[in-house]
């Protein structure tokens, strides 16, 4: 089955990825699209029958430590890195008016 992208389809692709492309970048985008609609097409031919979907090819499991706490509240140590400080708070250029 045969793919045809249109020339509208690129400039709309063109338009949402922010690209100016050029005539030949145009025909070369247009075959690489049919190209790969082409290989889903291929792709969907196969009999999936009987296969569990997944949703990754390895067995992943939560892979995520505990979240634990290891240097506690040590705000006097963190404090003595700050250029200025006021009320034990970094104190930092006004970025907005």
């Amino acid at each position: 089955m045969a793919n045809i992208i249109s020339d509208e389809t690129i400039e709309y692709v063109g338009i949402l990825a922010k690209l100016e492309l050029s005539d030949a970048e145009k025909e070369d985008a247009k075959r690489d699209m049919g190209r790969m609609l082409d290989y889903i097409d291929k792709l969907n031919e196969l009999d999936t029958d009987g296969v569990e979907p997944m949703s990754h090819v390895f067995p992943v499991n939560n892979v995520f430590r505990e979240d634990v706490v290891t240097n506690g509240d040590d705000r006097e140590n963190i404090i003595l890195n700050a250029p200025q400080k006021k009320d034990g708070q970094f104190m930092v250029p006004k970025t907005v008016e």
